[in-house]
């Protein structure tokens, strides 16, 4: 297992000063364990699917991607972000306002999706974050840790 850290620089398709955290491998196999592995850092998993062909982000919440199974390339950042591959046993941790999509996914490819406590009700957006989205995603309470218990870096 090992941590990356993306620092994303999209106007409107990034956090305005987190980055983007992938832990490498650190989910257990067991898709039951790989939940409750967040959850006992205050992420709970709401649920399994795979990941939008499009552009989007969410301004209100923090938001953990486990992959269960498969790989996937996807896209961090907006429509001219970057590409990242993900295997089984990763865990992103994408701030409020990182744009995220699939580029492409194997048929198998199946993520859970994790929220901090207070921020279970997202929204989708799928444009460039205006000043009044800008100011909302500034706004987004920071959780104690990253859903692996990490602390943050900025």
């Amino acid at each position: 297992m090992h941590r990356e850290t993306l620092k994303l620089l999209m106007a409107g398709w990034s956090h305005p000063t987190l980055p983007v955290i992938l832990h490498r491998g650190l989910l257990p196999p067991d898709p039951d364990e790989a939940e409750a592995q967040v959850a006992r850092h205050g992420w709970r998993a709401l649920w399994r699917d795979g990941v939008f062909d499009y552009d989007h982000f969410h301004s209100n919440a923090f938001e953990a991607l486990g992959v269960l199974s498969g790989r996937a390339r996807l896209r961090l950042g907006g429509p001219e972000g970057q590409p990242v591959d993900v295997t089984p046993g990763d865990l992103l941790i994408l701030p409020p306002g990182t744009g995220h999509a699939r580029m492409e996914a194997s048929e198998d490819f199946l993520l859970f999706g994790a929220y901090p406590a207070g921020q279970e009700e997202w929204d989708i957006c799928r444009a460039p974050a205006d000043p009044v989205t800008a100011e909302r995603i500034a706004a987004v309470p920071r959780p104690a840790t990253d859903a692996a218990g990490a602390p943050w870096e900025e």
